[in-house]
């Protein structure tokens, strides 16, 4: 039998798991010739989501489980939890179940038409409107500038062949924007649409800080148009300069006596030019950091407990 590998990660979801479990099995019983088997790393959870768990591993041999040893975001640990997929095919879902778990029967048609990877793409969402403006104008922002053609909203939420994760192993990214790598690694690709739905029970764990991470991840992993935007800027900048400064020169000559230039230019420009300084000082120090990052090597996560990996 061909193994599709369910593939989620949770933080304090000890309500959505079960139904999420439940959701996935039934839509895999359009598919008697697949085995399912569930891939969930937990980050530490603090209510009741690790004893959950236990549970529905002991009911069933095929639900197998990475407790985390820390809380390691929602970046490292679906990854790493992917990489540990031996399926025929993979499927990366978040737990929340804001993206529908019956999707899964499109993505998995697709691929038994030849596709290596099925991406899924939101068109709409129920939850957060304001939020998906913001995430499109993000999307397309980085799309316009990256050194490799994204996928337009989308997540992470897809079907990913074996082949396709054979490729993602031979990347060593302690720290991975992984729809950007969705699209390095090429292969045969389709998408399919899904309207994300508000959160079933609890609250979502991302907030600002979290988003903007993300958001600076995505620009620094694919493009180098900030630095470069940076070495433009100051050429400009510099030229404005010289062109103010010749003009205050030849005005002050022409007429030196009634001319006074006074402090406040001076203390606008002085105040303007650091302000540019600063945004640029901290775009080549995002850029320093991504480096530090790959240069640490660190593992992607510290496993605590593996169940039903044996």
């Amino acid at each position: 039998m061909k193994i599709i590998s369910i593939v989620t990660s949770c933080y304090n979801e000890e309500h959505n798991i079960p139904e999420f479990y439940t959701r996935i099995k039934e839509v895999m019983t359009q598919f008697p010739d697949y085995l399912c088997e569930f891939i969930v790393a937990d980050n530490c959870s603090t209510d009741n989501t690790r004893s959950v768990l236990r549970a529905l591993a002991a009911a069933d041999p095929n639900f197998k489980v990475i407790m985390n040893a820390a809380n390691y975001g929602h970046i490292r640990s679906p990854y790493n939890a992917l990489l540990q997929a031996k399926g025929d095919a993979a499927i990366l879902i978040c737990s929340d179940l804001q993206e529908p778990p019956e999707l899964i029967a499109q993505l998995i048609r697709k691929y038994e038409e030849g596709f290596e990877v099925v991406a899924a793409v939101r068109k709409d969402t129920r939850a957060g409107k304001k939020m998906n403006v913001l995430r499109s104008l993000y999307y397309r922002a980085l799309g316009s500038v990256s050194d490799t053609p994204l996928i337009p909203d989308f997540t992470g939420f897809g079907l990913y062949s074996a082949k396709f994760l054979a490729a993602l192993r031979q990347f060593h990214e302690p720290y991975p924007y992984f729809r950007g790598l969705v699209s390095e690694i090429g292969l045969k690709r389709t998408t399919v649409e899904y309207v994300q739905e508000p959160r079933a029970h609890g609250r979502t764990k991302n907030n600002f800080l979290t988003l903007y991470d993300m958001a600076m991840t995505g620009f620094v992993n694919h493009t180098k148009m900030p630095l470069r935007l940076a070495g433009l800027c100051g050429f400009i900048l510099a030229f404005i300069s010289f062109i103010v400064a010749l003009g205050y020169l030849v005005y002050k000559l022409i007429f030196w006596q009634t001319f006074s230039l006074g402090m406040a230019p001076v203390v606008i420009g002085l105040f303007f030019f650091a302000g540019v300084q600063l945004i640029f000082i901290g775009i080549i120090g995002e850029y320093l950091g991504a480096v530090w990052t790959q240069v640490r090597n660190r593992p992607l996560v510290i496993e605590e407990e593996r169940i039903n990996f044996d």
